[in-house]
């Protein structure tokens, strides 16, 4: 590793990345693999907590998120071994089952934890729960399941009338329900799907667009009784079902392989091949947007593993000469949702890209782990970048070198990650603050990117 290039400083409590390319250039490529799937890992903890008998989980996510949601399901009575990522046994309790924590739930910062652990909550009658969760999570609005879950009978309490974290929740009897989500949302849609295991009949879940799939493919492996519509983007689950525990293999996680596809898309000269990873046509979105960019990526060995597609990623720097790596494109409709974690480093693939990337319909990035409009606006444009945000997106005039200085990623690992990569193609040297909030999914990115910068 050339010390020149990645370095790290303690600035209490928390700590800097530091990036300083050399002024000849770096020289990207290599084979590398990403952590497990976050959305898989979590689920494959959750119904294996709620399932009869044994569920093993090979290739687990070990970030601070999946074991948030591993601490809250053994305060319920589930046994899951020492985390890692050769073999993860969970010993479930049953659908109906769990038992009453004698303390408060924490979901850390995980807001898959607490929308989908809620309806999981929510139908096991006669038991009282709290769950809260760190202060950004406890600033993230919990209402888009809450409201829905009040309407099969649920009994929930929270600050703002429960649009807040912390929650109580009163386990009840639910009833079954038809609910039209205003929005396309994976976390909503699993929210109720979970809570309509132990409902009497059919849940139904529709959406206006497709969200990714993963909790539905998971509980049919474990025995549920779910069917899909996708002309009319619907999902039901009959209830009430029982749970098989099941053998998971976790793929690769697409929004951290994200970061090295934009990174051997934008770096002059890459070469990179991204192994293992997940390619659920709903995830794939970001595949899409950097094809439509112009971006050289190939798919290679592509195989089925437990149930999810997946391949080998292969990207190449496609600029030459004086001409630009990626062109620009826009970012909207159906496509948002199927890419909605990987906006942050696709705005900065966009300022490499020639002419003007426009982002809409994605104002879901207001309410994520910060507000990730606004926060790569700013900290983009601290760079040099010229990008201008919009209510429900951003437009970003690609072209404009960027320039070091000192960026911070209100402690969101997805914006963490993306300004490092954007350093990895600005002159001088970049210090991103509160840089350890990496660690929530994909705690080994600093060594993986030393990997590939090392000289």
């Amino acid at each position: 590793m050339s010390p020149n290039v990645i370095s790290l400083k303690a600035a209490e409590p928390h700590q800097d990345l530091i990036i300083a390319p050399p002024t000849t250039g770096l020289t990207i490529n290599g084979r590398i693999q990403v952590p497990g799937d976050k959305s898989i890992s979590h689920r494959a903890l959750m119904l294996g907590a709620l399932a009869e008998g044994e569920t093993t989980i090979a290739g687990l996510l070990l970030g601070e998120d999946p074991r948030s949601t591993a601490a809250c399901f053994r305060a319920m009575g589930a046994e899951i071994s020492t985390l890692n990522t050769e073999r993860v046994t969970v010993r479930g309790i049953g659908l109906g089952q769990l038992l009453e924590p004698s303390d408060i739930l924490n979901a850390g910062n995980s807001g898959t934890t607490l929308r989908l652990m809620l309806g999981v909550l929510a139908s096991h009658p006669g038991r009282f729960f709290a769950v809260t969760g760190d202060q950004s999570l406890r600033s993230r609005p919990m209402s888009r399941v809450v409201k829905p879950l009040r309407q099969m009978g649920a009994e929930l309490w929270g600050r703002q009338e429960g649009a807040y974290a912390p929650l109580a929740i009163q386990g009840q009897s639910l009833k079954p329900f038809h609910y039209h989500s205003p929005i396309a949302s994976a976390q909503v849609k699993s929210c109720l799907l979970l809570a309509g295991l132990m409902t009497e009949g059919q849940t139904t879940v529709t959406e206006p667009a497709l969200s990714r799939d993963h909790s539905e493919r998971m509980l049919k492996a474990f025995g549920a009784n779910l069917t899909v519509d996708p002309e009319t983007h619907s999902v039901t689950v009959t209830g009430p079902t029982r749970l098989k525990g099941q053998p998971v293999v976790v793929p690769g996680d697409i929004s951290s392989a994200a970061f090295w596809l934009v990174t051997g898309a934008i770096v002059p000269g890459a070469d990179l091949t991204i192994e293992n990873v997940g390619v659920n046509p709903t995830r794939t979105g970001v595949l899409e947007a950097l094809l439509l960019m112009g971006a050289d990526i190939t798919q290679e060995n592509a195989r089925t593993v437990a149930g999810e597609p997946v391949a080998d990623l292969h990207v190449r720097y496609a600029g030459t000469g004086d001409r630009p790596p990626l062109s620009a494109c826009t970012i909207a409709g159906d496509l948002v949702p199927r890419l909605i974690d990987e906006i942050p480093i696709l705005a900065v693939a966009a300022t490499v890209a020639q002419g003007t990337t426009i982002i809409r319909d994605a104002a879901e990035l207001r309410v994520k782990e910060s507000d990730r409009i606004a926060v790569m606006a700013h900290q983009l444009n601290q760079m040099g970048a010229r990008v201008t945000e919009q209510p429900d997106g951003m437009e970003i005039v690609g072209g404009t070198p960027l320039v070091s200085t000192e960026v911070d990623s209100y402690t969101d690992h997805r914006i963490a990650m993306s300004l490092a990569i954007a350093a990895l193609t600005a002159t001088g040297s970049t210090t991103i603050h509160r840089a350890e909030a990496v660690a929530v999914s994909y705690p080994d990115f600093v060594a993986t990117l030393e990997q590939l910068c090392a000289v």
